[in-house]
């Protein structure tokens, strides 16, 4: 027989254990409250005779606590369960204090890998770790049930971000009304901030208020660059009255102002780019922001739109420098590239800022790409009218806003009544279900499969409204700058942020995993056959989707399906299901699971059909998705970046080209740093494997990272293959 250990391994069942526990029950009790030995024996005989193949622990110490109480040993069963209770927290607790232990050494492999864009070893980023190992500690042990505890750890479900999960008053990614802040003024730290006069002052500000609302959350944000144009004519104005004042000509006048306004436009970029990549937020990095450049959202300012969206890719095309001097690809921010009929053709007017955007995704590997057309056929409002925005962070998209004819709940002073809004809007937290986990528990039984579906749906369901419960406790209060000056809202101090929770203002993500793995497991075929495979593969996503709109509408809370980034949880994921179901070839053979809907990395495809068969999914995952392509080195064959750009825009709503960018500090190597079979890093150039002289920036579930990643994420960038090469069609 095998026994089931709380964290999801099984050891051989070992008689003698039992007989230890309730012997050392038997030593806290008077004589006549003991077992004997016969009675010792009889239990176990009893447990033995059940003939199970399998148990739980937590099942075995139930049957000796009810079998001590049938024949009348009722203090002795009490002894046993407060026994077993401290070694309850016993246990937890040493496994909490070894974590620590392991983090500050440098040891924990689990913390050193946990996020790519999170250096474990500095104090900053520890001093996060801490207080996240603490509140893990206190989530597991308090805050939710014993039930989805252990499904998380058996990996059935992924409870993100319990690490964070102790704070009530922290929610997940938003898109930052910026626009709110800069124009009708905030606070932080009680220190006012009044709107400013000028391009440079507007961009230093915004950098401090990323800074300050990111420290209040744990997710990804958003701002758009349309909320910074209005400051560039400001600056203009400015310019144009001082060289006015002295009495120069006309053309004077001109040339002198277009002179200044361009080195402020670059001075204030490179401002916004420096602070963003040096600044510390309280998670222990630079802030997880993305920058959105959509024309399409302003007219009155498009041309200055223009200008900055210029600037900030001639600036990401160059890169920022490394300890050494040299230029390298920076993190973030993650730049977002609105797709429309304005930038789109080559005749269009912008269409110099999409060319400028293939380069810089050749050399930099962003921006990403959001595509207007398919966007507004996608996302409708309550009004039917199609919504173009972008993503919160790397993939989190806020659904159409059904709020439109409640008015304005978050009391934002920029408030456009009758139109849909999404800046100021958040999501409340995400938890994912292992799609590999449900199809390997059916033994290919496809009834038992669905059965099986829906009981670990309704398992997501109640550690969703978990989430959503503590959540629905905050007050303004707790984090001002986002409740009440504007970031997310304008709320009185003290009131509730509970209808924000509501009405399709906010979302709460129901993610995947595991797609292609769990219809491979049920069919044979992958989902990317265009026929059963990918008809299974679709109809596991509607299911999804389906239980998600029950929920919406029995709760009027925004549930949506999440395509999960899982960066660390993918390899979690791999060893849970081989400690499960052992090693199946093709399914759980490798240490990840394939990202959301992804079609698996080591399957060759080329470049279209991958982003054309990945659009059908990709509708299916109105949450959260993205799309990519791997490339060849590009940067000389920037017509085919504009081929794949103008390829996204006609038929998916969001994607991105992984390219290579890296940088050996040894000998100054700036090709592809590769990986070996023993998956370490090296530089091809000088065989330099040193992590801290190395510079790999690789695209990791929808953002660039660049600290390393575990053995599981490793083996899964190792594996890409190139979907689009430099050789002729």
């Amino acid at each position: 027989m095998k026994i089931i250990k709380r964290d999801g391994h099984m050891v051989d069942y070992c008689p003698e254990k039992i007989e230890q526990a309730i012997t050392k029950a038997n030593r806290d009790v008077v004589e006549e409250e003991r077992a004997s030995a016969v009675q010792i024996k009889n239990i176990i005989k009893y447990i033995e005779g059940l003939g199970k193949k399998r148990m739980l622990v937590e099942d075995i110490q139930d049957i000796i606590e009810m079998k001590l109480m049938s024949i009348g040993k009722y203090e002795l069963a009490k002894k046993y369960i407060t026994y077993r209770y401290t070694r309850e927290m016993v246990r937890k607790a040493n496994t909490t204090d070894q974590s620590i232990k392991e983090l500050i050494d440098g040891e924990n492999e689990y913390w050193n890998t946990e996020n790519s864009n999170k250096n474990a070893q500095v104090v900053t980023t520890q001093r996060d770790y801490l207080a996240g190992i603490t509140s893990t500690d206190i989530t597991r042990r308090f805050l939710l049930p014993e039930d989805i505890v252990k499904a998380h750890d058996e990996g059935i479900i992924h409870f993100h971000d319990a690490d964070y999960f102790a704070q009530n008053a922290l929610h997940n990614c938003d898109l930052i009304n910026l626009d709110d802040m800069l124009q009708n003024g905030t606070n932080m730290n009680g220190v006012m901030i009044e709107k400013p006069h000028r391009f440079l002052t507007a961009m230093t500000i915004a950098t401090q208020l990323i800074t300050a609302v990111t420290s209040s959350q744990y997710g990804g944000a958003t701002i758009t660059l349309t909320h910074l144009a209005p400051f560039v004519r400001s600056s203009k104005e400015r310019l144009e009255k001082k060289y006015k004042a002295r009495k120069l000509t006309k053309e004077q006048v001109d040339k002198f102002v277009e002179e200044d306004l361009k080195k402020e436009i670059t001075d204030g970029v490179q401002t916004f780019q420096y602070q963003i990549n040096s600044m510390t937020n309280t998670n222990g990095q630079a802030p997880f922001l993305s920058v959105c450049m959509y024309l399409g959202e302003t007219e009155e300012y498009k041309d200055e739109l223009a200008m900055i969206i210029e600037e900030f890719l001639k600036q990401r095309i160059q890169g920022i420098k490394n300890e050494n001097g040299a230029y390298i690809t920076p993190a973030f921010p993650k730049l977002l590239y609105v797709l429309e009929e304005d930038n789109i053709r080559p005749k269009s007017k912008y269409y110099y800022l999409t060319k400028l955007a293939a380069k810089c995704t050749a050399k930099r590997m962003v921006p990403d790409y959001i595509s207007e057309k398919v966007m507004l056929e996608l996302k409708k409002n309550e009004f039917g009218e199609g919504e173009c925005y972008p993503c919160m962070g790397c993939r989190s998209f806020l659904t159409p806003d059904r709020s439109i004819s409640l008015g304005n709940i978050a009391k934002a002073k920029n408030y456009v009544p009758g139109k849909g809004k999404y800046y100021g809007r958040f999501n409340q937290g995400v938890v994912t279900l292992n799609l590999v986990d449900v199809a390997l528990s059916s033994d290919k039984d496809m009834d038992n499969f669905w059965h099986i579906m829906d009981e670990r749906l309704e398992l997501c369901h109640r550690a969703l409204q978990i989430r959503h419960k503590r959540l629905s406790k905050v007050t303004s209060d707790v984090a001002p700058i986002l409740w009440q000056y504007g970031a997310l809202a304008r709320l009185e101090k003290g009131e509730s942020i509970h209808e924000l929770l509501h009405h399709g203002y906010s979302t709460i993500s129901l993610g995947y995993a595991g797609l292609y793995e769990c219809v491979k497991y049920m069919t044979g075929h992958s989902h990317t056959d265009n026929g059963k495979g990918k008809e299974f593969g679709l109809e596991v996503m509607q299911r999804l989707n389906d239980a998600c709109k029950k929920w919406k509408e029995e709760e009027d809370i925004d549930y949506s399906v999440y395509g999960t980034p899982i960066e660390s949880t993918t390899y979690k994921f791999a060893k849970c299901l081989r400690d499960r179901f052992g090693v199946i070839k093709g399914i759980t053979d490798r240490d990840y699971i394939t990202n959301s809907y992804h079609v698996p990395v080591f399957e060759e495809i080329d470049a279209f059909t991958k982003l054309k068969l990945e659009s059908e999914f990709q509708k299916l995952s109105p949450g959260g998705a993205i799309s990519y392509i791997e490339t060849a080195d590009l940067t000389n064959n920037i017509d085919s970046v504009l081929e794949v750009i103008k390829f996204i825009y006609d038929n998916i709503m969001y994607a991105e080209l992984n390219t290579k960018s890296d940088y050996c500090q040894a000998c100054g190597y700036d090709g592809e740093i590769l990986i070996d079979d023993n998956l370490e890093w090296y530089c091809p150039n000088c065989g330099n494997r040193d992590h801290r002289t190395l510079n790999v920036a690789r695209r990791t579930c929808g953002y660039i990272g660049a600290n390393f990643w575990n053995k599981g994420r490793t083996q899964e960038i190792k594996e890409r293959v190139i979907h689009l090469d430099n050789k002729d069609l």
